[in-house]
C-alpha cells in the first residue's frame, strides 16, 4: 500500500485540470491599427488599416505563455484622403494586390507590470519577416460594461493598447525613409 501511494497520488494530481487559457476575438468595430511617419521633417502624417483579424490564447494566471496572432488587410489602408490611399496600395509602397496580408505572430511575452507587458513576434511585411516588439498595457479584463444593457458585449472581453516603431525600408516599404514608423494598436476582444 505504501509504494502505491506515489502513484496514486500522480494519478490524481494528472486528473485535476490545469488552469485553462481562454481565447478572445478581436472585435472588429472596436479595434485599431494606427499608424503614423514624418512626411519629411515637415509634419507628422498618420493613417489606418481598418480590417484587422486577430486571437489572443491567454491565461490570466499564466500571461508569459499566452499567444497573440493578428492578420491586417492591407487593403484596408485609411488615411482620410482617397489619393494618398492609392499610392500607399500601389506598388510603391504596400503593393497590396501581390501582398493583401501583413500579420504578426508573438513568440514571446515578458510580463513587465501589473497591467504591462512586451509582446516579441515576428511581422510579416511583404514577405519579409522581422522580429518586433509591441509595449502592451491592459485597459480592461472580464465582462464588458456594456454586457448588462447590449446583448452583444454579454461574456468576456479583453482589452488592450500596443505600440511599437518599425523601419519601413528593412521590410521593403517604399522607395526613400520617412524615419520610424510609429504603431499604434487598440482593441477589443471577445472570448470565444
Amino acid at each position: 500500500m505504501i509504494r502505491l501511494a506515489p502513484i496514486c497520488i500522480a494519478a490524481t494530481l494528472l486528473t485535476v485540470p490545469a488552469a485553462m487559457a481562454t481565447t478572445y476575438k478581436t472585435d472588429q468595430g472596436h479595434t485599431e491599427v494606427q499608424f503614423s511617419w514624418s512626411h519629411a521633417g515637415v509634419s507628422t502624417q498618420s493613417g489606418e488599416f481598418t480590417v484587422v483579424d486577430g486571437t489572443l490564447d491567454i491565461d490570466p494566471e499564466n500571461v508569459e505563455s499566452a499567444k497573440l496572432n493578428v492578420t491586417i488587410n492591407t487593403n484596408s489602408v485609411a488615411t482620410g484622403f482617397k489619393p494618398l490611399d492609392d499610392h500607399l496600395s500601389s506598388a510603391d509602397f504596400l503593393e497590396v494586390e501581390t501582398y493583401p496580408e501583413i500579420t504578426f505572430v508573438s513568440t514571446g511575452v515578458e510580463k513587465t507590470g501589473d497591467d504591462t507587458a512586451k509582446v516579441t513576434g515576428d511581422l510579416t511585411i511583404q514577405g519579409t519577416t522581422k522580429p518586433v516588439t509591441l509595449d502592451t498595457k491592459l485597459t480592461h479584463i472580464g465582462p464588458h460594461p456594456l454586457g448588462s444593457n447590449i446583448d452583444y458585449y454579454k461574456g468576456d472581453w479583453i482589452a488592450f493598447e500596443a505600440s511599437t516603431t518599425i523601419d519601413h525600408m528593412e521590410f521593403g516599404v517604399g522607395p526613400f525613409s520617412t524615419g520610424p514608423i510609429a504603431i499604434r494598436i487598440v482593441t477589443e476582444m471577445k472570448a470565444e
